[in-house]
C-alpha cells in the first residue's frame, strides 16, 4: 500500500514511521523549508529530535507527490484542517482511505474532523478516524501502544487497522466515530487542568478526581452528540484522558503549568512552538454547554483561566464548592 500522510508535525511524523515498516509512505509538509530540512537531516528537529526518519520514506511539500496514494491520513492541528484538506480537493478519488488522526472540533461549525474530510474529499463517504492513547515521541521508538481506529464502515476501520498494526502498534476497530473524536478533543482541554494541578503542586488525589469527573464530562458531551456509552472506557476515553493528564510529554499540561505560574495565554502560545490543541478546542466545548445545556464546569473554568485570566486556584477551589450532588448526575 501507499500511505500518504499529510501533516509533519510529531504525530504525523511518528505515524509516516511506523507505516514505513510494511507499506510506501510519503510524509508531505506544508512548509517547503520544512520538508527539505527533514529530507537533508532524516530528522525532524522540532518536532521528534533524536528520532531518525527511515530512508524509505519520501519527504515533500509538493502535492502531486501524494494523489497516487492508496490513503491519506491527515495529521494537522484543527484550526488548519479544513484549508489543508481543501489543498487535496483537486486529486480526490472515491476508492481512497481517508483517514483523521487530528483530535479537536472546528470552531466555526462545531464540526469533527471526520466531517470535514467527508465533505471536503469523500462527497459524504465513510472516514476512518485513529486515536487513542499515543504520545508521538514513543510511538515513534517503537514502544509498544495500542489505540483505536473507528469508521462507519467496518471495511475501511480494517483496512486502516491491518495497514498500521505491528508488533509494537496494535490498533483496534471501532464503530463509533462520534465518541472517538469527542475523547480525543476533550481529553485535550481536561489535559490543561491537569498541568494547573500540577503546577499548583497537589497531589495524586487531586489528579485522580480531575481525571474521573472529567471523564464524567466527556462522556456527558458525547452521549448528547450521539456517541456509545462503551467508548468512554475504552483507548480512546480513559485511556488517552490518562496518558495525557499524567505526563511529561503533554502539551496541553505544559500550558496549564504555565497558567498556573502566572503566565497569560497570549505569553504561553507565543513562547510554545506546537499547538496545544486543548486551547483552542475548549472554545467550542463551551459553545456546546451553552447550546446543550449540559454542565461541564471543568472545561468552564479552563476557559476563563485561558481567555478570561481567572486566577487558578480560585477556580479550582470554585469547583469544589458547587452545590452536592450524586455521582450519577
Amino acid at each position: 500500500m501507499k500511505i500518504s500522510v499529510i501533516g509533519a508535525g510529531g504525530w504525523g511524523t511518528a505515524l509516516a514511521i511506523r507505516a514505513s515498516v510494511c507499506h510506501e509512505v510519503v510524509l508531505w509538509s506544508f512548509f517547503p523549508d520544512e520538508a527539505d530540512s527533514i529530507r537533508a537531516g532524516r530528522e525532524n528537529k522540532d518536532y521528534l529530535p533524536g528520532t531518525r526518519i527511515p530512508d524509505n520514506i519520501t519527504i515533500t511539500s509538493d502535492r502531486t507527490a501524494v494523489k497516487e496514494s492508496d490513503m491519506w491520513l491527515f495529521a494537522v492541528p484543527s484550526r488548519f484542517f479544513r484549508s489543508t484538506v481543501k489543498e487535496f480537493t483537486p486529486y480526490a478519488s472515491p476508492s481512497r482511505l481517508l483517514v483523521s488522526a487530528t483530535k479537536g472540533f472546528e470552531f466555526t461549525t462545531e464540526k469533527r474532523m471526520s466531517q470535514i474530510l467527508a465533505e471536503e474529499l469523500s462527497g459524504g463517504g465513510s472516514v476512518t478516524v485513529i486515536s487513542g492513547p499515543s504520545h508521538a515521541e514513543e510511538v515513534a521508538k517503537s514502544q509498544p501502544t495500542s489505540i483505536v481506529a473507528a469508521s462507519a464502515d467496518e471495511d475501511c476501520a480494517r483496512a486502516v487497522q491491518e495497514a498500521f498494526s505491528d508488533q509494537t502498534f496494535r490498533l483496534y476497530t471501532n464503530d463509533d466515530v462520534i465518541g472517538v473524536e469527542v475523547c480525543g478533543a476533550v481529553k485535550n482541554v481536561i489535559a490543561v487542568a491537569a498541568g494547573v494541578l500540577r503546577g499548583l503542586g497537589f497531589g495524586d488525589n487531586t489528579m485522580a478526581a480531575l481525571i474521573t469527573r472529567g471523564l464524567a464530562e466527556i462522556r456527558r458531551l458525547g452521549i448528547a452528540l450521539g456517541a456509545k456509552e462503551s467508548t468512554f472506557a475504552g483507548l480512546a476515553g480513559m485511556g488517552d484522558l490518562v496518558v495525557t493528564c499524567t505526563s511529561k510529554h503533554s502539551r496541553n499540561g505544559r500550558t496549564g503549568e504555565l497558567l498556573a505560574s502566572g503566565q497569560t495565554m497570549e505569553q504561553i502560545t507565543g513562547s510554545m512552538k506546537m499547538v496545544a490543541e486543548g486551547v483552542e478546542t475548549v472554545k467550542t466545548v463551551v459553545k456546546f454547554e451553552d447550546e446543550l445545556s449540559i454542565p461541564m464546569p471543568i472545561s468552564r473554568a479552563v476557559y476563563r483561566m485561558l481567555y478570561e485570566h481567572a486566577d487558578p486556584l480560585t477556580e479550582l477551589y470554585a469547583l469544589m464548592s458547587r452545590p452536592l450532588k450524586s455521582e450519577y448526575i
